[in-house]
């Protein structure tokens, strides 16, 4: 595991990416500074990457917490709440199936305020 910082207008969370390729690709780019989107309790960021893109492992069901690669548009991804096809329990749905690559340690619910259109940022671990 590789230990990160997401860095957004209201704040630093720390996250860790698993060992594999897209990760590395990702930590190996830090720092990265990134244009984000939001789409309820999700964010993501153009990120094309030069990196093998495995298609088995994709999911649409994540967890809160969860941090993905959306291969179809190149973006990194954060899971931080519902999102607008999550059902009754809440869980974040991707729109589009995505590989999981990380997750957020601690509480991430404060990435809700970053604010579209503005920058995320990935740093090295303080």
């Amino acid at each position: 595991m590789s230990e990160m910082t997401v860095r957004t207008r209201n704040g630093d969370f720390p996250a860790e990416l698993d060992d594999s390729d897209i990760s590395n690709a990702i930590w190996l780019s830090l720092p990265l500074s990134m244009d984000l989107n939001m789409l309820g309790g999700m964010i993501y960021c153009e990120c094309p990457l030069e990196a093998i893109l495995p298609k088995e492992n994709r999911t649409t069901t994540l967890e809160v917490g969860d941090i993905a690669y959306w291969p179809g548009p190149g973006a990194f991804c954060v899971f931080y709440g519902p999102t607008p096809l999550s059902g009754e329990d809440g869980k974040p749905v991707a729109p589009y199936p995505v590989i999981k690559i990380g997750r957020m340690k601690g509480d991430c619910s404060g990435l809700e305020h970053a604010g579209d259109r503005q920058k995320l940022t990935l740093l090295p671990p303080f």
